[in-house]
């Protein structure tokens, strides 16, 4: 007897809410349809690549390069990315203490390679902007300052927080990520940029290596 075959991204958040769709089957019920000779889901994936991976320029033009993204749905995108940032962290939105952080940084915890993410911070500990900074670096030591840096002299930010996943789950921070955490910060301190902290997190929470 054949199993019963997959339910569609829109039937299953019908069912069993947007909580329960992956970043991909999200996308897919954004795009609302693919293309002829491109399923919806292939190109949901490619676009999460792009909003996964470090980019510098517009994010429009990087959409519109997709093949299957015309410029209509990469607005429609482009509106739904900003919507969320401005609900999630609202201008002026002021990081205290690491569970602040968690839910600006949520979408690395369930993502199968390690990823590195940068917050910049002004004077008054607000979010200025959240990045992406590395996909995949198999060894967090070669990570070179400059890379976390630069965006963050563009900002003008006084301050920066990191964050990286743990694909295996566990919070303890490996002597990599200490030694990485005390570089950066040494780094900070000569241009005048604090590393206020580095949080790991996981599908099992989010754990600070700096406050202990």
């Amino acid at each position: 007897m054949e199993s019963s075959p997959a339910p569609q991204p829109r039937e299953k958040l019908l069912k069993q809410g947007a909580h329960a769709l992956s970043d991909s089957e999200l996308l897919a019920v954004l795009l609302g349809c693919g293309t002829r000779g491109r399923h919806v889901s292939q190109i949901s994936e490619v676009v999460l690549e792009v909003f996964n991976s470090p980019r510098e320029g517009d994010l429009s033009i990087a959409l519109r390069n997709i093949k299957g993204i015309g410029s209509a749905k990469a607005a429609q995108l482009e509106a739904a990315v900003e919507f969320s940032r401005r609900r999630i962290a609202p201008r002026g939105y002021r990081v205290k203490s690491p569970s602040d952080v968690a839910p600006l940084v949520g979408f690395i915890s369930h993502a199968k390679q390690e990823h590195l993410v940068c917050l910049t911070l002004n004077g008054a500990n607000e979010v200025i902007a959240t990045r992406v900074v590395t996909i995949g670096l198999a060894n967090m030591c070669h990570l070179h300052p400059r890379e976390v840096f630069s965006d963050a002299i563009t900002d003008r930010a006084c301050s920066i927080i990191l964050a990286h996943n743990h694909p295996s789950g566990e919070l303890s921070p490996s002597p990599q990520d200490i030694s990485i955490t005390e570089r950066i910060k040494q780094a900070g301190e000569l241009l005048g940029i604090g590393l206020l902290d580095h949080i790991i997190v996981s599908i099992n929470g989010h754990r600070s290596i700096l406050r202990k």
